[in-house]
């Protein structure tokens, strides 16, 4: 799934009846199970609308299908023709994992094109069994269809609205079905290499998110941001019973979920179990006083606060300064090759000497060899977390069931 400004020609809520109404059209004339039209986005065959059997054959609007292993591709490179009438017993289709999932006996398909001239996707009828009255004439046909269908899918507004729709079904999948799962990496003390905390990550289905930024962007987007913060939050704390003893735990939220309510009351509810509220950039902070006023409930039930990427730009290091955080946390691109940049040597000194000054923790994040760590200990820096270290991962398992005393590191 693509971020929303590289989604490209798809139709908008006005627009989506009328390609439904089309769809229905092509369906109907050729007696197919079902019809949809798909956008290209980067690798990936995004479904943008369809009618008819769609559950029997599996087809899901709004989700993105790998192009290598499309009939699509195959189409437009000539080494699928336009219309199989059996599937399986062609010798390219009956191959691919898209005859199976979507139980394709017979296919036909044409591809539309963006403002531009350039193919942008495909429209496609597909059936569960094998059709022989399929043929060149059917093609043709589903041709002036597709030419009808370009116009609705390539309005600047109609993108922005359809990407919206899309974005917002997809991230309420995820928060029905509850689909974040949480992974750790551990937070390094340098002097003896002994772990003294976690950071909590997300993690989504890669076919629905690749990556974790751009599922908390679209759900920012798509006004389900906070919703899928507090999703994550929670099965990251629901771990907390199962840190090693003498850990503390790192959870990522934004400045605009830390004013909410109820993500307050949940941090409330876990509080005093050595846990720390790491501010991201989902969001920018537009009224720092009321941001602080919330965070007071917070810092007074002793739950820490870190500050994200300082050193990378203003942002970061203006929320040092106006939110007076016990945990800064290093840049990881003034720690990449700090052992031989003299600049990041020197920039990193002064942040460590200031974050003694205020009394907070400086971490070192990113670290990804011996010689940075090494150089970070010359520096002085108390911890770090890093591919050198540890990937993020499932908690250890715990040797027992000892109560905890979760603790900052030393600052010494």
């Amino acid at each position: 799934m693509q971020t929303l400004e590289t989604t490209p020609w798809q139709p908008g809520l006005a627009d989506i009846a009328e390609v439904e109404r089309l769809l229905s059209l092509v369906r109907m004339h050729l007696g197919v199970d079902v019809a949809f039209v798909s956008a290209f986005v980067a690798d990936q065959q995004m479904i943008c609308a369809a009618t008819g059997a769609v559950e029997a054959m599996r087809v899901q609007v709004g989700r993105g299908r790998d192009l290598k292993d499309s009939y699509c591709e195959r189409v437009l490179s000539g080494t699928l023709p336009g219309v199989v009438n059996d599937a399986r017993r062609h010798p390219v289709a009956r191959d691919l994992a898209s005859t199976r999932d979507l139980r394709i006996g017979s296919y036909v398909g044409v591809p539309w094109r963006g403002p531009d001239g350039d193919v942008a996707g495909m429209l496609c009828c597909i059936s569960r069994y094998p059709d022989p009255s399929l043929d060149d004439q059917s093609v043709r046909y589903m041709g002036l269809i597709a030419d009808v269908i370009s116009d609705h899918m390539s309005s600047p507004v109609a993108q922005q609205r359809h990407a919206a729709v899309v974005a917002r079904r997809t991230v309420q999948n995820v928060l029905d079905r509850e689909a974040v799962r949480m992974v750790f990496q551990p937070v390094i003390r340098l002097r003896d290499r002994a772990t003294v905390g976690f950071e909590a990550l997300a993690r989504f289905d890669p076919e629905v998110f690749a990556r974790p930024d751009i599922a908390f962007a679209e759900a920012a987007r798509c006004g389900l941001g906070v919703a899928l913060e507090s999703l994550a939050l929670r099965q990251a704390l629901g771990r907390l019973p199962d840190l090693p003893d003498g850990t503390w735990l790192a959870v990522n939220l934004s400045a605009e979920a830390l004013l909410d309510a109820e993500v307050r009351d949940t941090l409330l509810a876990h509080a005093g179990g050595g846990l720390t509220v790491e501010i991201t950039e989902h969001t920018q902070v537009e009224n720092y006083e009321l941001l602080t006023g919330a965070l007071d409930s917070l810092r007074r039930a002793g739950i820490r606060l870190s500050i994200d990427d300082a050193g990378a730009g203003y942002a970061s290091l203006h929320h040092v300064l106006k939110l007076r955080p016990d945990i800064i946390k290093l840049d990881i691109s003034l720690v990449r090759d700090i052992d031989s940049d003299v600049v990041k040597i020197a920039l990193a000194r002064s942040l460590n000497d200031f974050a003694g000054r205020i009394g907070a923790t400086l971490i070192a994040e990113g670290v990804e060899s011996s010689p940075e760590g090494a150089r970070l200990v010359e520096i002085g820096v108390d911890c770090a977390q890093g591919y050198h270290f540890a990937r993020p991962a499932d908690l250890p398992v715990r040797p027992s069931s000892a109560s905890r005393s979760a603790r900052l590191p030393d600052a010494g």
